[in-house]
């Protein structure tokens, strides 16, 4: 018998316990049900430092990601995602955007690209997707108009792109702040704990 699944959810709340973490948790659930081993990381407890824009990390070719001259806990957390077979990203929605956290943490994921001083754009080293990924995002609007009118979806799905992740669902949960600790639904963590479990089984 192989070893198991692994499963890994980068969480970019402000909140423990809030809208977010409570949908991460029924995907990490059903994951842990169809035999994976789960790991939840919070980026409010992770040392990310902010990209300074160097670029120093996409100056070298090759498949590999760059190496980061900042010392913090990026590579670490890179290395965690890279030993996965699948990966949970998950942010609210915060004046429009992912937040502030999650944004970091995205910034940083330029040392997947390929951009050598002179060239005008940088380019993907590796088109290859050993993974799987679920994206959960929620906000104080409605759901469809949140997907719609800002860039929080797109944002974590190339987010996971860059990881070597392809999207097998995505939960957005829209008036998730109508009450200061709000439960999530259960239809909403039913269809979690669904992704949950393709995620670890790829079916």
């Amino acid at each position: 018998m192989g070893d198991a699944v692994k499963v890994v959810a980068i969480v970019g709340s402000y909140r423990k316990g809030g809208m977010v973490d409570q949908v991460v948790d029924a995907v990490l659930a059903g994951a842990a049900a169809a035999g994976a081993q789960v790991e939840k990381v919070y980026l409010l407890d992770t040392h990310v430092e902010f990209c300074t824009n160097c670029r120093l990390c996409t100056q070298t070719p090759g498949g590999a990601r760059g190496i980061c001259p900042v010392a913090d806990e990026m590579a670490r957390l890179l290395d965690l995602v890279e030993g996965c077979q699948g990966v949970v990203l998950a942010s609210p929605t915060n004046f429009g955007a992912v937040t502030a956290l999650t944004k970091r943490f995205v910034e940083r994921l330029v040392c997947y690209a390929y951009w050598p001083w002179g060239t005008p754009a940088p380019k993907v080293r590796s088109r290859e997707k050993p993974r799987r990924a679920v994206l959960v995002a929620a906000s104080a609007a409605p759901g469809f108009m949140a997907r719609l009118f800002t860039p929080v979806v797109k944002t974590l799905r190339q987010s996971a792109e860059l990881l070597g992740a392809s999207c097998m669902g995505t939960i957005f949960v829209g008036l998730s702040a109508r009450e200061e600790r709000q439960c999530a639904g259960r239809r909403v963590l039913a269809k979690a704990r669904l992704l949950g479990e393709k995620l670890a089984t790829g079916r």
